[in-house]
Parts: structure tokens; C-alpha cells; sequence
């Protein structure tokens, strides 16, 4: 029997070191960061079709961290509108940023196209279009209708919009808008029964814009302007007549994959039936610029 008891306590012995053993691998468990939740209440942004996605970026240290990709349907539904981060790093952000990026990304940077731009006020960051331009505040637009670079038949004497206003004698420039900054371009359009026709893009509004793919062999204006003489988009024929069509002056993203206007359209107006002399465009900010806030 006192054989046994040796025993005994032996066993009890090298079981209590076991338990000791089991309780120092605990303490070698590794915790995982805490994670926290931002939140996208955003409306009015458009498909950006296959070949690019949105992606949101908080700004931290003064550098950028990426809180995720998106897309937008048709309706303007966003694919997510809750993105999974670490606590620490999301409630050291001082802003977000909401930019358009390439598809597949070739790049860890957000693009210049940055859309969206909010500081956090508390727990929330209310959105603006300030990274596109200052402020759209105080924007005008002129315009003529006339067709300077055709041969001057009667079928083409409406075929033609030009930014410009020349109601003193001498053109100037017809549209008063911001700078922008880097990533985008403005570009003129007419719609035409429902089909959009590029009069093309530019940066600076009195110089004459990029493209001129539908006007003819003579000089025009060296103001943003297109005549519709040639090369017609299907279903159209030019020259046309653009009296009571719309006249249109949006934002687009550089580059810009799409042939159609971009949701930022400042300027909107529609071309007067009687298109005599000069024509005003009116501010449509309010009416078609996205708005939104994001929560942490």
C-alpha cells in the first residue's frame, strides 16, 4: 500500500505540470487586429461598364488606404455598401476619397479620376465633388448656332453649335467654368432624338476643343464648338438641323470609355426653335452631380 500512495502522488505530480504545460500555450494565442465597419449612403453614380470600378480610400497619416472596389448597375445600385476594415486604421482616418480606377488595376495608388472628397466630422464624412474643381458656384453658358466650316448651302445653316458668344462684334469665349483638376475634361454634346453627338473635349474655354470629327474642310472658331456636316453616327444624317435638340456640357473621366455623356453634366439647355442670335445653357449641378456621406 505505501508503494501505491508513491505512485499516486506521483501521477497527481506530473499531471499538474501537463496543466501547467497547456495553460503557457494559451498565452502564445495571437490576437487578431479589431475590425470596424465604413458605411456608403451614395447616390447618383452611374455604370461604369466592365473596363473600371470605384474604389473608396480613407486618408490616414496623410497617405491613402483602400477600403474597397464597387460597381454601379443601371440603376445606380451600388454592389456594396459596407467594407470590413481595421479598427485602428479606420478611426485614424481624417478624410475619404472615392475614386475611378482601371479594371483590373495595375496600380496600389488611387487614380487622378477622384470623384468624391469628404473630411470626417465626428463618426461621418459628408461628400463633395471638390477634387473634380473648386466650386461650380458661378458657371454661364452662350452659344451660336451656325456652320462656319461647311460651304454655306441652306441645308447646313443649323447644322452647328459653338460655345462662343459674339453678340458685341467680336467672339468670346461663351462659357464661363472652373479649372479642373487632374483626371478629367469637359466635352460638348447635342442630343439628337435621343442619340448623344460629341462636339468634342477640351480644357480650356477659349481655344478651340480636341476633336472635330463631324465638321468640314474650312477653319471654325478657336472656341469649343462642332458643325454636324459629316461622318454621321448611326441612325443619324448630316447635316441636320439642332434647333430644339439639347445642348449639353458635361465632366468626363480621363480616359473615358463611354460614348455617351458622363453623369456630371454642369450645363444643360435646350437649343430655341427660332436659334437666332445668342443662346444661353443653364447650371444643372444640382440636377445631376452625385451627393452622398460615408460612417465609420
Amino acid at each position: 500500500m505505501k508503494n501505491c500512495k508513491i505512485k499516486a502522488g506521483l501521477f497527481i505530480a506530473l499531471f499538474g505540470l501537463l496543466v501547467v504545460s497547456c495553460s503557457d500555450d494559451d498565452d502564445d494565442t495571437v490576437m487578431l487586429p479589431e475590425a470596424s465597419s465604413l458605411n456608403l449612403n451614395l447616390t447618383g453614380l452611374e455604370n461604369l461598364g466592365d473596363d473600371y470600378l470605384y474604389e473608396g480610400w480613407v486618408i490616414v497619416n496623410g497617405a491613402p488606404v483602400s477600403t474597397g472596389t464597387f460597381s454601379v448597375d443601371d440603376s445606380g445600385k451600388l454592389s456594396a455598401t459596407e467594407f470590413e476594415m481595421e479598427a485602428e486604421i479606420l478611426n485614424s482616418a481624417t478624410s475619404f476619397v472615392l475614386s475611378i480606377e482601371p479594371n483590373p488595376d495595375p496600380s496600389t495608388a488611387p487614380a487622378d479620376t477622384k470623384i468624391f472628397v469628404g473630411d470626417f466630422n465626428g463618426d461621418t464624412a459628408n461628400l463633395g465633388t471638390g477634387t473634380v474643381a473648386p466650386s461650380f458656384d458661378d458657371i454661364e453658358g452662350k452659344f451660336i448656332i451656325a456652320a462656319p466650316t461647311g460651304t454655306g448651302a441652306d441645308e447646313e445653316k443649323y447644322s452647328g453649335i459653338w460655345f462662343l458668344d459674339n453678340s458685341s462684334g467680336s467672339a468670346v469665349a461663351g462659357l464661363k467654368l472652373p479649372e479642373l483638376e487632374a483626371g478629367w475634361k469637359y466635352e460638348g454634346w447635342v442630343v439628337i432624338d435621343g442619340v448623344p453627338v460629341t462636339t468634342g473635349t477640351f480644357t480650356a474655354t477659349d481655344a478651340a476643343d480636341e476633336q472635330a470629327p463631324f465638321s468640314g474642310s474650312n477653319p471654325g472658331p478657336s472656341f469649343p464648338g462642332e458643325d454636324l456636316l459629316v461622318n454621321a453616327p448611326s441612325p443619324l444624317v448630316f447635316p441636320t438641323d439642332v434647333r430644339g435638340k439639347v445642348a449639353v456640357i458635361s465632366i468626363e473621366p480621363f480616359p473615358d470609355n463611354s460614348a455617351a455623356p458622363f453623369t456630371l453634366k454642369p450645363l444643360v439647355g435646350m437649343v430655341a426653335a427660332d436659334a437666332m442670335g445668342v443662346q444661353e445653357i443653364a447650371p444643372n449641378v444640382d440636377g445631376s452631380f452625385p451627393s452622398g456621406s460615408v460612417t465609420r
